[in-house]
């Protein structure tokens, strides 16, 4: 990499953690994305300053990864990545050149977000047994909030005690881009809360903050959390993913079946616009064909 690229790289990076306040995961993933575009430039063009790159270099990248396997929506994030770098640039004064303006990404199939049905997620509190213990409680309570809140892994793990106000029945999450929103809970969730609580108090030696700990009493990991949902979830859906955002696409899915409007979803799922929700729509209007056709006497 040249100094021109560095420089630039350098800048939009601790711009998207200090400004954006993007996750370190996601700063990882554009980083990635920027050193595999700088890759291709010197290997295929012997160029290492963005500055000159043009429309047509960054068209031959994306037919690169399209012969390599990549998918269209893979090469959109991508893409997206040299925008946001470029537009970063541009307006800092780094670069006067922006090749990404003309060009537009390949169309992708939409993928419908899977979810679990209603009667395995019931099964899943109903039918199955959990220890009578802290272990026992502290799982419920984890299942029990990805489904009544919809939240994502690295929310659950950065609960804090003092996030949960018993009296309003209400729960503090801190987003995306250090985002809070109040979700409400409900009275059974609330039981889950103070049984497990209980139990917490019982550990020795536990002084974090965190809400949800491990069986050392440590902040859970994000491999630890997916581990304890796969292993239940396995018990109550043959559903090829059984995972944490599953459960999240699951929650919201169902409450569009159960008539919540959009908004409401929105704003507990703490999503920036109503498109990120609208995709759900899909499973509920399927669903809806699909009681229409049964249900209907031409139907069958």
């Amino acid at each position: 990499m040249g100094f021109t690229f560095f420089t630039m790289v350098t800048s939009f990076l601790k711009y998207l953690r200090s400004e954006k306040r993007f996750s370190e995961h996601t700063v990882l993933a554009y980083q990635n994305d920027l050193k595999q575009f700088s890759s291709y430039l010197e290997d295929y063009y012997e160029l290492d300053d963005l500055h000159k790159v043009s429309d047509k270099m960054v068209r031959s990248w994306m037919v690169e990864l399209s012969d390599i396997g990549i998918s269209a929506r893979s090469i959109n994030r991508k893409l997206s990545t040299l925008k946001s770098l470029y537009r970063f640039s541009v307006s800092k004064g780094l670069s006067s050149n922006n090749p990404l303006v003309n060009i537009i990404g390949p169309k992708q199939e939409q993928r419908l977000p899977e979810f679990i049905e209603e009667k395995e997620m019931m099964k899943l509190f109903s039918s199955l047994t959990f220890e009578d213990s802290f272990k026992g409680r502290r799982d419920k309570l984890m299942l029990d909030l990805f489904y009544q809140t919809g939240m994502r892994l690295s929310e659950l793990r950065g609960l804090k005690i003092n996030d949960i106000d018993i009296s309003k029945k209400m729960l503090k999450v801190l987003g995306k881009r250090n985002k809070e929103r109040l979700i409400p809970l409900q009275d059974e969730v609330l039981k889950d809360i103070s049984s497990y609580l209980l139990e917490r108090e019982k550990m020795a030696q536990v002084h974090i903050e965190a809400l949800i700990i491990d069986n050392k009493g440590n902040m859970c990991n994000e491999k630890f959390v997916y581990r304890t949902v796969n292993s239940y979830l396995s018990a109550v859906t043959l559903a090829t993913k059984r995972s944490p955002h599953i459960i999240r696409h699951t929650f919201a899915t169902h409450m569009l079946n159960r008539g919540a409007d959009l908004n409401t979803i929105k704003e507990i799922l703490g999503h920036a616009n109503l498109a990120a929700t609208q995709v759900y729509t899909h499973n509920s209007i399927d669903k809806l064909k699909a009681i229409y056709k049964q249900a209907h006497p031409k139907g069958q």
